[in-house]
Formats: C-alpha cells, structure tokens, sequence
C-alpha cells in the first residue's frame, strides 16, 4: 500500500491483484513460509502468520493451499527457501520508498528492484536510509455499510481497547494500532459485532511528502510495477497527492468526534 492511508488505496490494489489471482497466491504463499520460518507453524502463537493466513483467506486461497505452505516451511514437505529482504530508496520527488521481498535468489531480485527504481526516475539507497522514517503499525478496516456501523460506536470501541487512530474515510473506518495492538482491538470489535473487513501489520510513515505532476505519476508507476514483481510482498511510500487533504499517516490526524 503507498504512504497515503486512504481506503481506497487498498481498494486499487485489490482490485488489481485480485485480477492477477495466480501471481496473487504465490506471493501469499510466500508470506505463509516466510512467517512460518521466523515464528513456527501455529497461527495461536504466531501473529505474523495468522495475518498471512487470514490475509489469504480474504483472497479466497484454497485451505489445502495455505497448509501446504505451512508444511514445506515447517519441513513437513519438499520445497523452496525464501530469503526476506528490505529495500530502501528514493523514488520521484525525493519521495521515501520500502520494499519487502521474499525470495530465492537474493541476487536476482536486488538486480531487478534496482532495475525498476532507476526505469521510474528512482534510486535504490543503502540499508537505513529511509526505514527510520516508517513506523511498524497495525491496520483495520471496517465497511461502514456492512452492518450500518456507528461512527461513535467504531470510535468507543476502538479507543477503549487500545487503538492509536480512528479516521472516517466515508464508506469505511480505517483503525491504527500498534502492533500488540492489533489482534486485541479486532478481538474488541468482533464482540461489539462490528467485521472488520481488511487486517494487516503495515509500515506506515512518519510525515509525507506532496508529490503532483510528472512525479507524482512516476512515482504511482514505480509502485505499480514494484508490487507486480513475483518478489515483492509490500511496497510502501511516505507520498501524498499534492493538494490531498486525506489525514498524514504518523502524524495526528483529527480522530473522529
């Protein structure tokens, strides 16, 4: 997802995954195994691969598919290693970039990474260089129409059980947490009956840069074609649309009142 909160950000991306379910599902896999490596094979005391299983299921990956990812990351069955790496640079505009992989062939991927920052006008930096300026978070979103939600409501129960940020995006509420946070807020949420539709851990920055023009198309296409690489797993951005008057992630944005 880029720097920019807005739900329909998600929304975009969804909607051009969700048409690519193929490439979709081995990027999902990958997830699985790389949390299943770093945590063990039990989702009750692995957050990341709970969020790796419950993000596969939104995209309606087979059961049979998501255990089979679990099994080879355990051992269980024959299959690939995948190495996870964080790339950092600048795209357009002095805009910060990260870019998490998952791969099996290191080599290959930091070739192409680089390949595609530079095609967009980018440049890929050292280890460092723009990590500090993104914070690991909690993200939850909640269709408003799916059960007429109640903007107090989301807000009480969001607040009350420990949630940073509330933001009124319109057709949905888009709720912050810290990382513990998360499951303990989407718990609170689920015992109110309110869904939530959409749960991930993201990176989110710490202020934004206002990108328009020329670069501010570069920069959505370097976006664009880093997430459709088979390797990449996330992009994030700290840009904003210049004139944009969406709430900065990492900063204090109105809460809903």
């Amino acid at each position: 997802m880029s720097g920019h909160s807005k739900w329909a950000t998600i929304k975009r991306h969804k909607a051009r995954v969700d048409a690519q379910r193929g490439k979709v599902f081995t990027k999902l896999g990958r997830a699985l195994i790389v949390a299943t490596r770093q945590g063990g094979p039990n989702p009750d005391g692995n957050l990341r691969l709970r969020m790796a299983i419950d993000k596969a299921r939104e995209a309606n990956m087979p059961m049979d598919h998501i255990q089979r990812a679990i099994q080879k990351a355990a051992g269980e069955l024959d299959g690939a290693h995948y190495d996870e790496s964080l790339y950092e640079g600048y795209g357009p505009g002095g805009v910060a970039v990260l870019v998490e992989v998952a791969t099996d062939n290191p080599r290959r991927s930091a070739a192409d990474v680089r390949y595609l920052f530079s095609r967009n006008g980018g440049s890929l930096g050292e280890a460092g260089c723009v990590s500090w300026l993104f914070s690991k978070k909690g993200l939850l979103v909640l269709d408003r129409e799916s059960r007429h939600l109640d903007e107090d409501a989301v807000t009480m129960t969001a607040l009350e059980a420990g949630a940073e940020d509330v933001r009124d995006e319109g057709d949905s509420f888009v709720v912050v947490t810290s990382v513990s946070g998360l499951e303990p807020v989407k718990s609170a949420f689920a015992q109110n009956g309110m869904p939530v539709s959409h749960s991930e851990l993201v990176r989110l920055p710490q202020s934004t840069v206002s990108v328009g023009g020329d670069d501010l198309e570069r920069v959505e296409r370097l976006v664009d074609m880093l997430e459709d690489h088979d390797d990449v797993q996330a992009v994030y951005t700290n840009h904003e649309p210049a004139g944009s008057s969406e709430p900065r992630p990492g900063t204090a944005p109105d809460r809903i009142s």
